[in-house]
């Protein structure tokens, strides 16, 4: 909206011609999603349900008591700051109603007494993730730039939202699965949404960078961007009262449109291995025990039997982690190993 308002008024007076600039439109939304959601949290959390306890899960009577699903307050004004700062595309529409059924999903099972069945929520997801694929690739060909491919190739729209169908799938649920140390999740997707609206900007959306590293250029890198950042600056406002000791949790309704978001600005980056470079930390830790369970429940295939999962309750019940070392450790894992996998991922091209 602000970007058209921005064109129209550029002629009649010089400074709309600032709602014409990424830059501006990134840090506006970003700072506006930090802001409102650290403002808007405490007033409104007394109106969300409360934490029951999980099952199995280590220092799960923590959080009874706690307001949960404060994914249904910062999700929406994430959703209606990118349609205000975000150039207008139907495709960008679709994705972010995608999310807003993602998060109607997640707060419905967050109040409900018992929970939604893992078969019923995965089914979902699956839809949802198919949908979301079909909005990013517009059901035309998709051009996107691999591992050990010098060249970028060009793939059938049905490959195409078959295999990333898979990879959002498998996004929203490792996501949803890191969700159980105070900041945990949101810092790890935080730091890996980031890492990939600096590439959308700074690469794949900038046309001389994208020609000197062998990867295509994407008109609309910088607008998935935007997009990016602003969900950064909503995950930080909740991040200020999430942090250890936490005052408000997300939820389903939080880190699952986290993870449908996590896994479509990786396909729209162009190159699906990119969340083995920034979300490494989240699938080691969340996607490895949905694996284990996995082959276990349908293929009777016993693997990993000596480590507890998620991986942060590992780490926690057998060697005696505190929720502020699992946080920090796993933030610098990502941290270092972020950049040395993307030099490599570039490089080995």
């Amino acid at each position: 909206m602000l970007y058209t308002l921005g064109q129209l008024l550029a002629d009649v007076a010089g400074p709309f011609r600032l709602l014409s600039s990424y830059i501006f439109l990134a840090g506006l939304g970003t700072a506006l999603g930090a802001l409102i959601t650290w403002w808007m949290l405490p007033r409104f959390w007394h109106m969300l349900p409360r934490d029951r306890g999980r099952e199995y899960a280590i220092d799960a009577e923590k959080s009874i008591g706690k307001p949960i699903s404060a994914g249904v307050l910062f999700i929406p004004l994430f959703v209606a700051l990118c349609l205000l700062v975000v150039p207008f595309d139907w495709k960008f529409a679709g994705v972010l109603t995608c999310v807003v059924v993602a998060m109607i999903v997640g707060y419905l099972d967050d109040r409900s007494e018992q929970g939604w069945s893992e078969y019923r929520l995965g089914a979902i997801d699956l839809v949802i993730a198919l949908v979301a694929s079909m909005m990013i690739c517009g059901l035309e060909p998709f051009t996107m730039w691999l591992p050990l491919f010098k060249d970028p190739i060009t793939i059938s729209p049905s490959l195409f939202i078959l295999g990333s169908t898979i990879l959002i799938w498998v996004s929203i649920n490792a996501t949803n699965c890191t969700d159980g140390v105070d900041g945990l999740s949101a810092s790890l997707s935080s730091m890996a949404i980031l890492s990939l609206g600096a590439i959308l900007y700074g690469i794949v959306g900038h046309a001389p960078i994208a020609e000197y590293l062998l990867v295509p250029h994407y008109a609309q890198g910088a607008d998935w961007a935007i997009m990016a950042f602003v969900l950064v600056g909503c995950l930080a406002g909740y991040l200020w009262h999430n942090s250890y000791p936490s005052a408000v949790l997300m939820g389903d309704a939080g880190s699952r449109p986290i993870g449908l978001m996590l896994g479509v600005l990786v396909l729209a980056c162009g190159n699906p291995f990119l969340i083995l470079v920034v979300a490494f930390v989240v699938l080691v830790n969340g996607a490895t025990g949905m694996i284990k369970v996995a082959l276990l429940r349908f293929f009777k295939i016993g693997i990993f039997g000596q480590i507890r999962y998620p991986l942060h309750d590992h780490v926690r019940h057998n060697m005696g982690w505190s929720n502020t070392q699992v946080l920090v450790r796993f933030m610098l894992l990502q941290a270092v190993g972020t950049p040395i996998l993307m030099v490599l991922l570039l490089k080995i091209r």
